[in-house]
């Protein structure tokens, strides 16, 4: 499976099966946009955004086949409040797979164990902390048995004692093989996790690359310039 984004200006890419892509850029550049129009809960006006051979475009079941192979995780959990963290995670398979609900809560569970949660599934996301509420937003897309993950800063939202926490869970998922697309000012992560890494300013991919050859050998006089001004310890 590849899928094609050219979106705003200049701005195209692919992405093979089992890969994991890294997307690093400034505030304001268009990163959350740009993501969410992957499962148009942004539309584009422009260009065009194939996801598994499937064009997004105004046709209706064209965004709800893509939507259901597309899981998303955002800066906020999103969670149902009044629903158990057991319930947040069965809901769309039993809604919108048809999914027998003893069939729903058993994936739900082997999912919340995959994410080292599944004592909490029957509590409230108010019970539980943040990290561990993200925890639970991942085990809930996951359980749509989704080919394509997006992050759009999932730890941007949480104190740092909680980040790491969720990062591991993120490395579990890229070893697993999920294709996965992630927004991220978490350098460390991306050097270590991603097979390419996505730098964006002003609407246009500046500069793409291996991780080694991204860190260690940024060709874009603005890539330097973000990693100076992000940490100054880091020469280029």
């Amino acid at each position: 499976m590849v899928w094609t984004i050219p979106c705003f200006e200049k701005y195209k890419f692919n992405r093979a099966t089992g890969r994991t892509d890294r997307s690093m850029w400034p505030s304001g550049s268009g990163k959350s946009t740009t993501i969410r129009c992957i499962n148009h809960l942004e539309e584009h006006q422009q260009g065009r955004i194939v996801v598994d051979g499937i064009e997004l475009n105004e046709d209706i079941r064209n965004i709800e086949r893509v939507r259901q192979e597309v899981g998303m995780v955002f800066q906020h959990f999103n969670l149902f409040p009044h629903l158990t963290v057991l319930q947040n995670c069965t809901l769309a398979p039993i809604w919108v797979r048809k999914m027998p609900k003893k069939e729903a809560e058993a994936l739900a569970m082997h999912y919340l164990e995959r994410v080292r949660i599944a004592e909490h599934a029957q509590k409230f996301p108010g019970q539980i902390s943040g990290g561990q509420q993200q925890r639970v937003a991942i085990a809930r897309s996951l359980c749509m048995k989704p080919k394509i993950m997006l992050f759009d800063e999932p730890t941007s939202a949480l104190d740092p004692e909680m980040v790491k926490e969720v990062l591991d869970t993120m490395i579990g998922l890229a070893q697993s093989g999920m294709t996965m697309l992630c927004v991220t000012h978490e350098m460390g992560f991306a050097r270590t996790v991603a097979d390419r890494v996505i730098f964006m300013d002003r609407g246009e991919i500046v500069e793409q690359a291996a991780p080694d050859e991204f860190f260690a050998h940024p060709k874009s006089e603005r890539t330097r310039a973000f990693f100076i001004a992000g940490n100054p310890l880091i020469e280029c």
